[in-house]
């Protein structure tokens, strides 16, 4: 089965480009290395079931052959990417969800898009359904990247109902694994790295506010279920356990062993003050939910950092 994968050199795209190609799927990754770098796709090269595309899926892609599935996942995804490039966050979403979309009807291929808990924006319900519509900042920093989801996700469901073209939804919450950049802002990554050199954690606020992190190997089984399922979504995939951040920063200073002080940030505008997924529909319709604890999966996260910081 051939796969076309956009941002395939992101850190869940390499993830998820690995996976397939040990199952035995040909993939054509395709990625303008935005928030990424061609190291990130080394590993694949020798594989004959892998090819790459160069190419900003923002602009028209005309492939030369079939594929089954086309997997976007194409697209700044932390907020220091997406507060530098606004313009292209939203041009990611809209014109490369509408690039997807036609190839997909025209190729009468399935289509996957990889939405995002910012859908919900600021929750006012907790844990966040499907059902829920969200509390969003239409015109705020952080709207590049909510309303260009938000907005992908009408246009994929539209082309569902108007061309009939086979689309699943799936909305990502907060994420964590190898393969993160080191400097793309996120918490764990900001934490992991600034422990392994010394430095102060920053925390944004007072710590309080919440976030659900899943191992990357966990969002991957369950994409990989929900492109072999019926349903089409969209559908939660994240860690319903519920951390203080400023915990997490306290994990992470245990594990590492650091001596870090922590020092407080004002808290970003728009920043949600809770974020857990409610992953009934995941656990009953594909029988998934995460298996792998914080604290294993932030000591492969920290090995991977090491590894990064030692070769740097």
């Amino acid at each position: 089965m051939k796969v076309l994968l956009t941002g395939c050199a992101g850190f869940i795209g390499i993830n998820l480009t690995s996976r397939l190609l040990n199952e035995g799927y040909e993939v054509i990754g395709v990625d303008n290395f935005i928030t990424s770098s061609p190291e990130n796709i080394k590993q694949f090269k020798s594989n004959p079931n892998f090819r790459f595309i160069e190419h900003d899926i923002s602009l028209p892609l005309h492939l030369d052959e079939q594929v089954s599935w086309i997997l976007h996942f194409a697209s700044p995804a932390s907020p220091v990417h997406y507060l530098k490039y606004p313009i292209k966050t939203l041009k990611a979403g809209l014109l490369g969800t509408y690039n997807c979309c036609g190839i997909a009807k025209l190729q009468n291929a399935k289509l996957l898009f990889a939405s995002t808990s910012e859908v919900y924006g600021d929750p006012t319900v907790h844990p966040q359904r499907e059902e829920y519509w969200g509390n969003v900042n239409t015109t705020g920093p952080r709207s590049c990247y909510d309303e260009s989801k938000r907005a992908a996700e009408a246009l994929i469901f539209a082309y569902k109902r108007q061309h009939n073209v086979d689309v699943k939804v799936i909305r990502i919450f907060n994420t964590y694994g190898p393969f993160m950049q080191p400097d793309d802002g996120r918490v764990i990554s900001n934490f992991i790295v600034q422990a392994l050199r010394g430095e102060k954690l920053t925390v944004y606020g007072d710590g309080s506010q919440t976030r659900s992190f899943c191992y990357i190997d966990d969002l991957i089984e369950g994409i990989m279920r929900f492109m072999h399922s019926d349903f089409c979504g969209p559908i939660n995939f994240g860690n319903p356990n519920e951390y203080r951040i400023l915990e997490v920063a306290e994990i992470i200073k245990e594990i590492t062993g650091a001596t870090s002080e922590i020092e407080f940030f004002p808290l970003p505008e728009d920043d949600p003050k809770r974020r857990c997924p409610d992953i009934t529909k995941a656990k009953e319709l594909l029988k998934w939910e995460p298996v792998v604890p914080l604290e294993e999966g932030l000591k492969k996260t920290i090995e991977y950092f090491r590894g990064k910081i030692r070769n740097a």
